[in-house]
This record gives C-alpha cells, structure tokens and sequence, in this order.
C-alpha cells in the first residue's frame, strides 16, 4: 500500500486530487493531508474515515512513497527539497518548478519517450490542464495531416487562480446586481460580466505568469514533434472549466472525416452536434476534452479543408488531478520495490 502526502490539501486542486484518488487505482494509498495557515484543522474525508489537515512538521514526509504539491508556489518551493531528502517522489502541481535543473514537465497522455522520467529525475511537473489539452489536441491532428500553423486563444476561470478568485469573482457579481462597490483585492479589475487579457497593478495573481506557464510547458511537450503554437491567455468571469478557440491550418487539404477520426480515442470526445457545443459547463466532472470541429468555408470541395477551427473544454481541477495521478503511476517504476537482503 503506497503512502501519499497532498500538499496545499485545502485548496481547490488539493480537495480535486483528493477526491479522484478515490476513484483511481490508487484508492487503498493511505493519504495525509497537509498546508498551512487557514488550512489547518479542516476537517475532510478519505474514503469512510474522517481526517483532519496537519502543519508540515519536520517528519511529514518520511515514508511517503508520493508528495504531490497542490497549494501556492511559494508552499512548493520551501517544502519539495525536504520531501525529496525523504525519499518520496515529489510531483508538483503548483507550477513551482517547471524551470528546475532536472525536473520534467509531464503527461503519460502524449507519451513522448525523450521526456521519460528516471532515478535522476528530482520531480515531476504534471503538466497544466490548458497546455495539455493544446498538445492532446495537435497531437492528434498532427496524425491527420502536417500543422503549418496554429493559434489559440485560452479562456480561464477564476478557480486557476484558487478559492479567494472565485470567492471575489462571486461578491464582484452580487455587488453588480446591487451597485455596491466592488472587491478588488485578488484581481485588482472588474472580472464579473467582463473579459480580461491582464489584470490590476496590485492584483494577487498574475495572467502573464499563467500563461508563460501554459505556453512553457506546451513547449514541453510538444518537444520536436508537435507544431507550434501561438497563445494567447484571457481571463473569463466563469468559476470553472477551461476553454480553448484554435485556428488551425494544415499543410495540404484533409477529408474531414479523416480529421474528425484523429479526434476519436482516449482522452477526447469529439462533439458532431451544434446543439451539444463544448462549454464549461458541459465538461464539468468529464474526464476528457470536448472538441467542435468547424472548416473554414470557401474550400472548393466541401468534404475537405485546410483551415479548421476547433472549440474545446475541459474541466481544469479534474483534468490536472487525473493527470497527476497517472504521473504517480507512471514513476511506480522507479519505486523500490521489498527490501535489499
């Protein structure tokens, strides 16, 4: 029985992670809950036991076979090097160490063999839900036809930025509807009823840091086998799910039956129907990303195209959960296994 440790186990992803743990295959793990701050004391579940969040003490680690970081980076940062000291593979959520010596950007879902893990690694980033679902998505097209181009524009929630996001996303809406001042502390701008390509001087949180996250760690795994792509992050007044609006031109004209065939398989599903477009809400609770396919008009033969569009969604916390775990899964591997005699 594996032993895990969830750091920041107060925040949004932390409570996600905890949650599908119970549904994966690594449900008979015994998981401790650690963070810090207003965190502490909080009361939660596992399974049929009621537990409790605990400060980080100087033995939190030991023993643990898997750490995985779920709060703020600066939680990361003073906390994975004891973690890695004990011996428990660290797996970091917070986006923390993405540019440490050694450390990889990951998703099993890709697959690709030159960013495999060894015993050298020192942690592993699973990769965030937008940047993985841009590299699902071209990886499959790629199988179609060659990528000459692709730009996408990323819509985030206010749960990317964690609960105190939501919590002024919701006071900003209800303040609106009441003309009272709004809360400005987390965004430092108006969110409700509006779009945002950056965000207030004084804002908590950064939309630029986020999407140099999201377009690092494409780049991670898009490697030299996935096409480029031009990003651009805008922050939407939704508490949950990520969509995605990518323009897209192919080397050479494609059937669209043959584009809408690499769309099938794990990990996507492939919506036909315009009255079932993909949306945040819809990927609520989904394990996959839906994805609209649309060609652009003017193509002489209307069963082909070179120029698509695609509309995608997921759902960001359980996307990034599942694949965290099955990172843990992946570096089973590299865990030892009894005892040296």
């Amino acid at each position: 029985m594996y032993k895990i440790a969830i750091v920041g186990a107060a925040s949004l992803l932390g409570k996600e992670l905890k949650d599908t743990l119970a549904d994966s295959s690594l449900v008979a793990a015994s998981v401790s809950l650690f963070d810090k701050d207003e965190g502490l004391g909080q009361l939660d579940q596992l399974g049929d036991e009621i537990t409790f969040v605990r400060p980080i003490g100087p033995d939190a680690f030991e023993q643990m076979d898997f750490t995985f970081f779920c709060g703020s980076e600066d939680l990361t940062r003073k906390h994975w090097r004891e973690a890695l000291r004990a011996g428990s593979t660290v797996l970091d959520l917070s986006g923390a160490l993405d540019q440490e010596t050694g450390v990889l950007v990951r998703s099993p879902w890709i697959g690709a063999e030159e960013i495999s893990a060894d015993l050298f690694t020192p942690a592993v980033v699973p990769a965030h839900p937008a940047a993985l679902g841009l590299a699902l998505l071209m990886d499959r097209l790629s199988q179609a036809a060659p990528v000459r181009s692709a730009a996408a524009t990323v819509l985030l929630p206010a749960s990317e930025f964690g609960r105190s996001a939501m919590d002024e996303l919701h006071q900003q809406t209800v303040n609106l509807l009441s003309f009272q001042p709004l809360p400005r502390t987390t965004f430092d701008a108006q969110l409700a009823y509006n779009l945002l390509c950056g965000l207030g001087e004084n804002a908590t949180v950064s939309m630029n840091r986020t999407e140099a996250h999201i377009r690092r760690q494409y780049s991670a795994l898009a490697g030299r086998r996935l096409p480029s792509v031009a990003l651009q992050a805008i922050s939407a007044p939704v508490f949950h799910g990520l969509t995605f609006s990518i323009a897209v031109e192919l080397e050479r004209p494609v059937e669209i039956t043959a584009i809408e065939d690499a769309f099938s398989g794990e990990h996507l599903d492939l919506v036909l129907e315009d009255t079932d477009s993909p949306s945040n809400l819809a990927a609520t609770g989904q394990n996959d990303v839906l994805v609209r396919l649309r060609a652009e008009p003017g193509s002489r033969n209307v069963n082909e195209a070179s120029r698509i569009w695609l509309w995608a969604a997921s759902d960001n916390l359980r996307m990034f959960a599942l694949n965290a775990i099955d990172c843990a899964l992946d570096l089973r591997r590299l865990r030892p296994q009894g005892l040296v005699q």
